[in-house]
C-alpha cells in the first residue's frame, strides 16, 4: 500500500509498497478517510525524531521507520478476534494515545503522563497511509453530525480540551490564549465551552479574524499593541486568571508568565524548539502556577467528539485544503514549511 513514511531527520518518503496491516486480536483495520498534518509532524520531520520511536516502544514494539499521522479517521474494514462494539462500515476517529495501564501514573488515572505512552504515527504506523490498524477500544464511533472531513480534527480538539481541563478555567474566569493556530483556536473554543471569557493574542490578522468568528471576547494583535497592557486593561488592571500558551515561540512562554495575574495559572501547550532564558522570580514573586499540558486523557477524546457534534467546537473553518496521499509531501508537508502562516490543517486522504 501507499504510505508517507518517516525514516529519520529530514527523511520523509512516499512509499508504494509499505506492508498493509493486519489486525491482531483486539484491533480493527481502518480504511483511512482523512489524516490531518500537525505541526508536530513537521517538527519530527525537520528537527526530530523526538516523539517518534528511535527504539522499540515498550507497548507496540515498533520503531522508525514508521508511517506518520496521528490525527486519523477512517472506516472499519476488518475487526480482529474478540472485538465487540465495532463492525465493518463504522466511521471512527482514532484515539491516538495508548498507555501501559500499570505504571504509577496510569493507576492514578493520569494517563497522559505514562512514560511508556504509545502514539499512532510515532510509536506505530499512523494514518498517512491507505490503511491503519489500532486498538478497537481506542477507536471512537462518530455520530452522523461529525463529517469525514471534521473527524481527524477530533485529535487536536482533544489537546485543547485537555489544556482547558488542566487550566481549571470555568464560569467567570478570564483566559488569554497566546497563539491562534489550530490548537490555540480550538483551546479558545474549549475554554468558552467551559464558561470562561476568552481573549485571543496573535500577530496574524487571519488568525485573529478566525478567533472573532469562534466567539473570542476580545482579540489583541501583539504585533501592533502591547499585549500585556491590553490584557490588563481588559481585566481591571489585574491580569487574566489563566494564560494558555500554544504558540511555541521563544518569547511566548515568558510573556504568558508575566501577563497572568498574581496567583494565576499558566498552561504551556506549545512544543518549543528554542530554550529561552527565564527569571524564575517572575513565578515566585506572584505565586503563579505554571503547568505543562501534552496529549490527552481518554475522557478528553469523548468530550471533544461531543463538543464538535454539538457545534460548541467548530473545526471545519480550520481545514485549509484537502490533498491526495500521493501529493501529501509536496502539497502538504512542504507547504507547511513555507514562511506564509496561512495554513491551519491540511487533510490528506482518499476523499481529496
Amino acid at each position: 500500500m501507499k504510505a508517507i513514511v518517516l525514516y529519520g531527520n529530514k527523511d520523509l518518503r512516499l512509499v508504494d509498497d509499505w506492508p498493509e496491516p493486519v489486525p491482531v486480536p483486539g484491533e480493527v483495520k481502518l480504511k483511512v478517510t482523512y489524516t490531518s498534518i500537525c505541526a508536530t509532524d513537521i517538527e519530527e520531520w525537520q528537527f526530530g525524531p523526538r516523539f517518534a520511536a528511535a527504539t522499540p516502544n515498550p507497548i507496540t514494539g515498533k520503531k522508525l521507520p514508521l508511517a506518520l499521522g496521528h490525527e486519523v479517521a477512517g472506516r472499519v474494514v476488518q475487526v480482529g478476534q474478540g472485538v465487540t462494539g465495532l463492525k465493518p462500515g463504522d466511521r471512527v476517529a482514532v484515539e491516538d494515545v495508548i498507555t501501559c495501564g500499570t505504571c504509577y501514573w496510569c493507576r492514578k488515572g493520569e494517563f497522559s503522563s505514562c512514560p511508556s505512552m504509545a502514539v499512532t504515527g510515532f510509536s506505530a504506523d499512523g494514518g498517512l497511509a491507505e490503511f491503519v490498524v489500532w486498538r478497537a477500544d481506542h477507536c471512537i464511533k462518530l455520530p452522523a453530525s461529525v463529517s469525514d472531513e471534521e473527524a481527524p480534527l477530533v485529535e487536536p480538539a482533544t489537546v485543547a480540551v485537555h489544556a482547558a481541563r488542566r487550566s481549571r478555567a470555568g464560569l467567570g474566569d478570564r483566559v488569554a490564549v497566546i497563539g491562534c493556530g489550530t490548537v490555540g483556536l480550538l483551546t479558545l473554543q474549549a475554554v468558552r465551552a467551559a464558561g470562561a471569557t476568552a481573549f485571543a493574542v496573535d500577530v496574524r490578522q487571519q488568525s485573529l479574524d478566525l478567533a472573532k468568528s469562534f466567539g473570542a471576547d476580545a482579540v489583541i494583535d501583539a504585533g501592533k499593541a502591547d499585549a500585556g497592557q491590553a490584557l490588563r486593561k481588559l481585566t481591571d488592571d489585574i491580569g487574566p486568571d489563566v494564560v494558555i500558551e500554544t504558540a511555541g515561540a521563544a518569547r511566548t512562554p515568558i510573556d504568558a508568565i508575566q501577563w497572568v495575574r498574581r496567583r494565576g495559572t499558566v498552561v504551556l501547550v506549545g512544543i518549543y524548539a528554542a530554550k529561552p532564558e527565564f527569571n524564575f522570580l517572575d513565578i515566585v514573586d506572584g505565586e503563579k502556577r505554571v503547568i505543562g499540558s501534552v496529549a490527552a486523557d481518554p475522557q478528553d477524546f469523548r468530550t471533544a467528539v461531543a463538543l464538535i457534534a454539538e457545534g460548541r467546537i467548530r473545526v471545519k473553518p480550520l481545514i485549509t485544503v484537502k490533498v491526495p496521499l500521493e501529493r501529501g509531501i509536496e502539497d502538504g508537508f512542504k507547504r507547511m514549511l513555507k514562511p506564509q502562516k496561512d495554513v491551519y490543517r491540511i487533510l490528506v486522504g482518499a476523499g481529496a
